[in-house]
């Protein structure tokens, strides 16, 4: 039985309907996903359901600022599941700084990172960029902390790693946020303390991925 691949953005792909990505780790999985072999080639599958960025490729995503030889500093690591992803999608010319506070996280995220030398883990707080300045310039921003203050954690980290037109990418958990307030109205107070920093190039709303998330592309000004 023929399977239908195709390349929906650089190393990103699309196996019978499911996002993939080739895995840099061969026969190494991450979170129980499934491996599928092509002509030699191992993909991982890649779920929406447990990973932001993958949701937000589904819900019509129009440019990913992460490709084969990017630096990338992810904040809010956790555990590796997206940011085995995006090793994936970097590959081994390129570098993802993994942050994350948790330190029991922290633990699964170093066994993750062991089979993967474009992973490089930091125990540090996203509030804190000064505790992970080796990180320098970077091209991407990923980011993915539940916190109240998610915008301003991503304005200080946009003004000391991005150079003017560097890409960021956030995940807007509302409930983290205000509860009391529905969220559309949280989506538009963080926008709102965003856009004087960030340029607002798409919006999108992870459901039913993810309930009550907005994802936002961003370019710092």
């Amino acid at each position: 039985m023929s399977v239908k691949i195709e390349e929906k953005f650089p190393n990103i792909f699309v196996i019978d309907g499911k996002l993939a990505t080739v895995n840099l780790a061969p026969g190494k999985r991450v979170y129980g996903e499934k491996l599928v072999n092509v002509k030699g080639t191992e993909y991982r599958l890649w779920d929406p359901f447990r990973s932001k960025l993958a949701a937000a490729i589904l819900k019509g995503l129009t440019e990913v600022p992460i490709e084969p030889g990017s630096i990338v500093l992810y904040l809010g690591a956790s555990t590796g599941t997206t940011p085995s992803h995006v090793s994936d999608i970097i590959g081994s010319e390129g570098t993802v700084f993994c942050i994350e506070f948790a330190p029991r996280s922290m633990r699964d995220l170093v066994a993750v990172c062991e089979s993967r030398e474009n992973m490089v883990p930091i125990l540090a707080d996203a509030r804190k960029p000064e505790q992970y300045a080796e990180a320098g310039n970077v091209d991407a921003i990923y980011m993915d902390v539940a916190q109240p203050d998610q915008s301003k954690i991503m304005i200080d980290n946009g003004a000391k790693f991005l150079e003017t037109g560097g890409a960021a990418m956030i995940a807007i958990k509302s409930q983290s946020i205000d509860v009391t307030l529905p969220p559309e109205k949280v989506y538009e107070r963080v926008i709102s303390e965003l856009e004087p920093h960030f340029e607002i190039l798409q919006k999108l709303v992870l459901d039913p991925f993810d309930k009550d998330h907005m994802f936002l592309l961003l370019r710092k000004k």
